[in-house]
């Protein structure tokens, strides 16, 4: 999803820094492509108004308009309101007070949770941080198969269980159990997408919900 919006946000920037001075029609329409840029990255409609809304205002505040580099100025103004949107300041993923500290991937349907799953688990290796995947997936026949792949590509263990035999209840709770024993920092879940009409794959989520009690923190991410 980020990296979809990033492209379709470098396109629009590349508009405004290319067109020298800048209209209040020119920032219009360019808001109106950040607008649906968010809105196909699945960004909710309130916030994608409230966000576009914002950026605006505080074009108008600060005169972008009459500025040398208008297109910069929008470009820095739509940069910190998205870090404002995303919680403002980077902060480290908290952990367990006894490892694993479990990060169950959470989302919709075809959003890229085992490919994130794969990225983020490269990217606490590089951080020095022992880190495992299991592949709870057990709804999509390849979503095992391409976990294990990626798992292999990145010299990354990953746990898993024949689909047919088991459970993603089941498959989290013996990752959880097989961290610990080797004192990984962090497990990763990558779960089944989901939709809320989806009975079955809400109620794993309530069971999920379940290794909280025991494993804390238990952090959720919807990519």
């Amino acid at each position: 999803m980020f990296e979809s919006l990033s492209d379709k946000l470098g396109g629009v920037f590349n508009k405004l820094t290319s067109s020298g001075k800048l209209s209040e029609k020119d920032i219009d329409a360019a808001l109106r492509e950040v607008r649906l840029a968010l809105l196909e990255a699945d960004v909710d409609f309130k916030v994608a108004r409230s966000f576009v809304k914002s950026v605006k205002e505080r074009a108008d505040g600060e005169k972008v308009f009459a500025s040398l580099t208008p297109g910069q100025s929008v470009i820095r103004i739509v940069r910190e309101e998205l870090a404002e949107i995303l919680g403002g300041e980077a902060v480290e993923l908290a952990r367990a007070e006894r490892p694993p500290s479990v990060i169950m991937l959470v989302g919709l349907q075809g959003a890229g949770k085992t490919t994130l799953a794969a990225k983020l688990a490269l990217s606490l290796r590089k951080d020095k941080h022992p880190v495992m995947l299991a592949a709870c997936d057990l709804q999509r026949p390849a979503a095992v198969d391409q976990l294990k792949q990626l798992g292999k590509q990145l010299n990354i263990e990953v746990y898993s269980e024949e689909p047919s035999e088991s459970t993603p209840v089941q498959v989290a709770k013996a990752a959880v159990e097989q961290a610990a024993d080797a004192g990984t920092h962090y497990l990763i879940l990558d779960t089944a997408g989901r939709l809320a009409i989806d009975d079955d794959l809400m109620s794993n989520s309530k069971r999920f919900e379940t290794l909280r009690h025991r494993w804390k923190p238990f952090s959720y991410s919807t990519p």
